[in-house]
């Protein structure tokens, strides 16, 4: 089974929840950005990597502007169910921009990154590839192109421009990843597009669902 969550910022007791105890062997978790466990390589932060690693599940992840990126390019690259992942820790993998995923026989397209929410957030070493490239967005293209711009799941940090509108309408100037989620909410057919940044848990119909701390199963 395949499971969507919201932002974590490495708060380990999310692993503890009710919820995350029911998820059985081989099952796949997807956090939707600021999953927050790689920030500083700490000998205690590799520790903790290591126990998320051998839970019983996959975790996946896609960035969000509170991960440090800067420290996630400095894991392997690998080839995972059909897409490129970094390789963490044992079964704990981030989840690349523009890669499609074979999981439980359901296409997953990944697309992290995300600006922040207030003007008042400390800018890191690492905003600069907060917002994605132009060869990114390309290569998300391409491989959106080979699948019939068709995929079961979509699982950003942001939403489209124009959801965030809907649910929060002050939000930042637009910049390129706006552009590109309007474009993949207009070209791309998906069964349900996840993502986390709002801290909410909610469905806007007839696709798309916010997360925060709700564990749901992929409809």
């Amino acid at each position: 089974m395949i499971y969507i969550t919201g932002d974590m910022h490495r708060d380990l007791t999310r692993f503890k929840s009710k919820s995350m105890r029911a998820l059985r062997k081989n099952d796949v978790l997807i956090v939707c950005g600021d999953f927050g466990f790689v920030w500083d390589g700490s000998p205690k932060e590799k520790r903790i990597l290591k126990w998320i690693g051998k839970r019983k599940y996959h975790v996946l992840f896609v960035e969000g502007p509170n991960d440090n990126i800067e420290l996630l390019n400095s894991y392997p690259v690998v080839e995972w169910n059909g897409g490129k992942v970094r390789e963490i820790s044992g079964r704990l993998r981030q989840l690349m921009r523009g890669e499609i995923y074979n999981i439980e026989g359901k296409t997953v397209f990944a697309f992290g990154g995300g600006t922040r929410q207030s003007d008042s957030d400390v800018l890191t070493p690492w905003a600069q590839w907060e917002l994605p490239s132009s060869e990114e967005m390309d290569h998300a293209r391409q491989n959106l192109a080979k699948a019939g711009n068709k995929v079961d799941y979509i699982i950003t940090h942001q939403p489209s421009r124009k959801i965030m509108e809907f649910l929060q309408p002050r939000h930042h100037d637009f910049n390129v990843l706006d552009a590109f989620l309007d474009e993949l909410r207009q070209t791309c057919t998906y069964r349900r597009w996840y993502f986390g940044c709002l801290h909410k848990n909610k469905l806007i119909p007839p696709a798309e669902m916010a997360l925060f701390e709700d564990v749901v199963r992929a409809d």
